[in-house]
């Protein structure tokens, strides 16, 4: 028996989920034709009370089509210094947009209101233009932490009087809204733009959804096709995102609690410094001196568990709906072993 904890993205699909892939009906979405698709992106739209969707390939494009579509060459983009859109989306910003970036260092991943006003470039021909912000939520690198949505308030009163959009890359907002029990109308109201990704928490074979505006997700649809993105009879992937809306939402919250399980244990090691707060699904912890984090991936390996090393001394582990509770338990004994 593998257990993979690398990521979140390795889910297999379940039967029923195949079982709604198979008998989707299917057009051709470059013409808008596909009524998978079609019913996907109005769902994704009405849930968070926005008026449009895009359904992607992946977060990664979502989030380039967002920044393409909010910002010009030569603006500045002020996102968290280990965000997901700086780190790892191949400098995409830069690539893409043409755009430059201002990082700033947060609290496991997430950036305050103090902090945006005052990273924000005065009106001057020698500086950038800041023209948008990102937040991640939940934040990847942060060990799964969540936003308190005060702050983010706060942060959207901030942008608004510079009149700058703000953009959230949601691709694990799912596990956001499970563990701080908030609605997606919530964020839906407060954001200008909404990346939210269905390969990751909700167990999809592929892709993501960008939300906003219609005038917006209309020039984004054209971007999206710039960048390769348009897609034919992908309606057999949108019945699996359906699917996923309807079905495994609710159950992240047996992986928040199988993570919780296996940080206690992972924190108790002579071996380990420091476990990250385990707020929803990701596991962080960093390494004592004496072991690196690839000698212990190597050694959790022999015992058929696969994990992540993000840094020389740091490890991640994903709790997703692949891990069993028999599994929970079978790492919590292998980690108590050594």
């Amino acid at each position: 028996m593998i257990i993979d904890f690398r990521s979140d993205t390795v889910t297999k699909p379940t039967p029923p989920m195949l079982e709604a892939m198979l008998k989707a009906k299917v057009g051709d979405d470059v013409f808008s034709e596909d009524p998978s698709i079609n019913e996907l992106e109005t769902m994704a739209a009405d849930m968070f009370g926005m008026e449009a969707a895009l359904f992607c390939p992946s977060g990664t494009m979502t989030n380039q089509i967002a920044i393409k579509c909010h910002t010009q060459p030569g603006d500045e983009v002020i996102c968290d210094e280990s965000a997901h859109v700086y780190q790892y989306e191949g400098g995409g910003i830069a690539f893409n947009s043409g755009a430059s970036v201002k990082l700033l260092h947060g609290d496991r991943g997430r950036i305050t209101a103090q902090q945006i006003k005052e990273a924000i470039n005065p009106d001057d021909p020698h500086r950038a233009h800041t023209s948008l912000v990102c937040l991640e939520n939940t934040s990847n690198r942060g060990g799964g932490s969540c936003y308190d949505f005060n702050e983010i308030r706060k942060i959207k009163t901030v942008c608004d009087e510079h009149r700058i959009p703000l953009h959230l890359d949601g691709a694990r907002l799912w596990n956001a809204l499970v563990a701080k029990n908030e609605t997606p109308k919530l964020y839906g109201e407060t954001f200008d733009t909404i990346s939210i990704c269905l390969s990751k928490s909700l167990g999809c074979p592929v892709g993501s959804l960008l939300l906003g505006k219609k005038d917006l997700i209309k020039k984004a649809r054209r971007v999206r096709k710039v960048f390769g993105g348009g897609m034919r009879q992908a309606g057999f992937l949108a019945a699996a995102g359906i699917y996923a809306l309807q079905k495994n939402i609710e159950r992240l919250s047996e992986d928040h609690a199988h993570a919780k399980q296996i940080a206690k244990t992972i924190a108790m090691k002579d071996f380990v410094k420091f476990v990250l707060p385990a707020e929803t699904n990701i596991i962080i912890f960093e390494l004592t001196d004496f072991i690196s984090a690839p000698t212990l991936v190597a050694k959790l390996k022999e015992h058929n568990i696969l994990g992540y090393a993000i840094a020389p001394n740091r490890v991640r582990l994903v709790v997703h709906l692949d891990i069993s509770p028999e599994m929970t338990t079978r790492t919590i004994e292998i980690f108590s072993s050594l």
